[in-house]
């Protein structure tokens, strides 16, 4: 059974250099990079590019925008660790497939990708990192997209949270252990 870290924060809190440096300090170089951003214009791809060249080469990369549970257990070679990047562009991708984004088919999609991630971190013996936005901070989303995107990651994050040996909010590049019960589990920073 894998162990989980779960990696949250709010834009550019400083979440993913966190779980980059999580990840070279446990992994070393047995770390499964999976990305879930795609480019669908410059921009996306210039921040896209960025990152890779940014991750250490000898990680592998898997870019799986959908599906990544089934995708890790294809993909794995052995790695110790597999690090997410990340649950908030992976909940977009799911819904912007979808005309009602609160359509129960919505909902259920979501649902079955959380699920078949948690599945994936009980059949290897792997440490994983997840990364994932706290979007239930700020203000109402003015538009119904928005407010169901907010409420279905709302609901993953609190999922996976649940099952995390180790929670990690970070605030302007700080982190703060919200849950620690992950002794000897190897993910002792925060």
């Amino acid at each position: 059974m894998g162990r989980l870290l779960l990696v949250l924060g709010g834009a550019r809190s400083g979440k993913s250099s966190y779980a980059e440096q999580v990840a070279a300090e446990v992994g070393g170089d047995s770390v499964l990079y999976v990305a879930t951003a795609q480019a669908f214009d410059a921009e996306m791809q210039a921040r896209i590019d960025q990152h890779r060249a940014e991750r250490p080469a000898r990680w592998r990369t898997l870019e799986s925008p959908t599906g990544v549970g089934d995708a890790i257990l294809a993909a794995q070679d052995a790695e110790r660790l597999i690090l997410l990047d990340c649950l908030t562009v992976l909940v977009s991708n799911l819904l912007l497939g979808f005309e009602d984004p609160f359509a129960d088919e919505a909902t259920a999609a979501v649902q079955a990708e959380i699920d078949g991630l948690l599945r994936c971190v009980e059949r290897l013996d792997a440490h994983f990192v997840v990364v994932s936005n706290e979007v239930g901070m700020g203000l109402v989303p003015a538009y119904p997209l928005g407010r169901a995107y907010r409420d279905l990651l709302g609901r993953a994050n609190q999922q996976l949270a649940a099952r995390a040996d180790r929670v990690v909010f970070l605030v302007a590049g700080l982190p703060m252990v919200v849950k620690a019960t992950d002794s000897g589990s190897g993910f002792s920073h925060g």
